[in-house]
């Protein structure tokens, strides 16, 4: 019968079989099924139009040493759970608390870790109708309820983040695009909020409330167009990256109120976002099916990543897996400022003898040295993908990653840097990609296109004869790229084929109706064509906030596994383990290499299941 089904499906064995352990190069990662947490019936969530699973971690530092603890929504029930890890299994019948809502659901949640301790966490949770609670679950009581009556607010709730070292000071965001800062300690008001503009940017405003007495909320961002889906700020706290359904990432300086810098998606809505441990880079996912990665410094794309079927929604770095390799001395052509900056510090007080050499060899020596970032993602086709962020990558001046072999079937070999391609409309390899390029969405794109976890082809080179202005202008942070971008944009414009104008039409309409972009009339369209160019769906690509695929790095999954039956939502980096989470409900933990025998042997001989409930 399974047999039959599975035929039925046009799958068999190898398309629907779930994943339960996958190698990298550090070794071996093994799901621990007696680790898995879900609801105390581990009964598959219908998920139909529920609001993501999502889970949030806090160590309360109790003297056990057992300290973690993880909360996560499922459909209209909230849990809180002692985290037992790679240590023991999962014991559903004793949740800590369990909560129940009617009339709205559960869409987010974070802890405060400065103020965890064993006897109290405070918890924020964002709610589908808008309400944001503040609760502690070891206290079983709720402190406070924000946007109560909605008059702050009526959309969801996309996004909740205590801000970074402070006690009181928390920021949500609602499907409204609209941002929010509060302060625990003030109430909202009976009245809806009167605001007064503080400042105001390119597609974004921020407002102060306008009140006699102090009251939430205290900022009011409005950012973008359509949903505002997540924010991330970066290790430092001192910037916030942004991801919205037009499809932008915008990174600002949270404290100066300031646009530091925009990328845009390849196509349709952004969904998550991510920094690295040293707040160097940005991860972006969302519907085109990639993972982007830009540089904090240059402003700009410098890789996209290309390995699920759907859209991306969620990406995270692994701080635990960054090596650091010595390198003898040798030419070094890019910015010298990538190595001297001041090293961010991982935000974590750990002994890691990586991190330690990673910031010593950035701050104080000018020879490059050898990093790898890694970072994961999951997507709602059910996939795990995990990615290596290599040196060739980041830095392409390198003489290293000229003469390094790798698979490119644009070129041989790679053209020595500074060097300008004309594409040539004949060859079958660039109408692959420009084929690629002018689709929507990204199953389309052509299987000739360069796809290589570590290949620097074009980072160094100027791709088209239009783009002369990216090699000269990707260095420098500010009006500069915008002003080549407003070039690059106007001259990609002016010089289409007709052929090529049509499809780009096309492709107008197509992201207007999607994300919900900037809609206006033919003449003030050519009114606005300088201003527009840096934000118009139609005209971004090709520019650096949105260069054409054959512009930049591809890069190529180290793994790409199915291990869900329904769309993953959650995806956690730990120390002993990562933690994956599918819309059905289950959390699942995955051990590290070598830390799978920390699970006890009189735990493995229990049920299949765990514990028995």
């Amino acid at each position: 019968m399974l047999i039959s089904k599975m035929a039925a499906e046009g799958g068999g064995k190898e398309m629907n079989e779930i994943k339960t352990q996958f190698t990298t190069r550090e070794g071996v990662y093994k799901l621990l099924t007696h680790s898995e947490y879900s609801r105390p019936n581990r009964v598959p969530f219908n998920s139909q139009g529920s609001n993501p699973v999502k889970v949030s971690f806090v160590n309360v530092n109790d003297q056990s040493g057992n300290g973690d603890r993880i909360c996560f929504n499922v459909g209209r029930e909230l849990y809180f759970y002692i985290y037992k890890g790679v240590r023991k299994a999962a014991d559903l019948s004793k949740p800590i608390d369990k909560r129940i809502y009617k009339g709205t659901q559960p869409t987010c949640h974070d802890f405060n870790h400065l103020t965890a301790t064993a006897e109290s966490v405070s918890l924020l949770v964002g709610f589908s109708a808008g309400q944001v609670q503040l609760i502690d679950p070891i206290k079983k009581e709720t402190s406070k309820l924000f946007n109560e009556e909605r008059l702050i607010d009526k959309s969801r709730v996309t996004c909740v983040k205590w801000v970074p070292g402070s006690e009181s000071l928390f920021l949500v965001s609602h499907a409204s695009g609209n941002m929010y800062l509060y302060n625990v300690e003030h109430t909202c008001g009976t009245t809806a909020p009167h605001y007064q503009l503080l400042k105001q940017g390119e597609n974004y405003s921020v407002h102060t409330c306008k009140s006699k007495s102090t009251r939430n909320p205290l900022l009011k961002w409005t950012v973008g167009e359509g949903a505002l889906n997540e924010f991330a700020f970066s290790p430092d706290g001192k910037f916030l990256a942004c991801v919205s359904q037009d499809g932008f990432l915008r990174v600002f300086n949270f404290d100066a109120v300031e646009l530091h810098g925009t990328m845009k998606s390849y196509f349709g809505g952004l969904l998550c976002v991510c920094w690295s441990p040293d707040g160097k880079y940005i991860v972006a996912g969302g519907e085109d099916d990639l993972v982007t990665v830009w540089s904090f410094l240059d402003c700009r794309v410098i890789a996209r990543g290309h390995g699920h079927k759907s859209w991306v929604s969620v990406v995270a770095f692994d701080h635990y897996t960054t090596s650091v390799e010595e390198s003898d001395p040798m030419e070094f052509s890019g910015s010298d400022e990538d190595f001297q900056d001041q090293m961010i510090h991982f935000g974590r007080d750990r002994a890691n003898s990586t991190q330690s050499r990673l910031s010593k060899r950035n701050s104080t020596d000018s020879r490059p040295v050898s990093v790898t970032y890694r970072f994961g993602s999951v997507g709602q086709d059910t996939q795990l993908c995990l990615w290596d962020l290599t040196e060739d990558i980041l830095f392409p001046h390198l003489p290293l990653s000229r003469t390094r072999t790798h698979t490119n079937v644009m070129n041989a070999t790679s053209p020595p840097a500074g060097a300008t391609i004309i594409t040539n409309a004949s060859s079958n390899t660039t109408n692959g990609n420009n084929s690629g390029a002018n689709t929507p969405g990204i199953n389309s794109l052509s299987t000739t296109l360069p796809r290589s976890n570590s290949l620097p082809h074009s980072a160094g080179t100027t791709t088209t004869a239009n783009n002369t202005n990216k090699a000269g202008s990707g260095g420098g942070v500010g009006s500069g790229i915008m002003d080549s971008a407003i070039a690059t944009g106007v001259s990609k414009f002016a010089t289409l084929s007709l052929h090529d104008r049509k499809e780009r039409h096309h492709e107008k309409d197509h992201k207007r109706n999607h994300s919900m972009g900037h809609i206006s009339s033919k003449s003030s369209d050519k009114l606005n064509l300088l201003t527009k160019t840096k934000t118009d769906p139609a005209k971004t690509l090709g520019t650096l906030l949105c260069p054409r695929m054959e512009d930049v790095p591809l890069l190529e999954p180290l793994i790409c596994k199915k291990i869900a039956h329904e769309r993953l939502t959650v995806l956690i980096f730990l120390e002993d383990c990562l933690v994956t989470a599918c819309q059905e409900g289950f959390i699942c933990t995955w051990a590290r290499p070598g830390k799978v025998g920390l699970l006890s042997s009189q735990n493995q001989a229990s049920s299949p299941s765990g514990t028995v409930v």
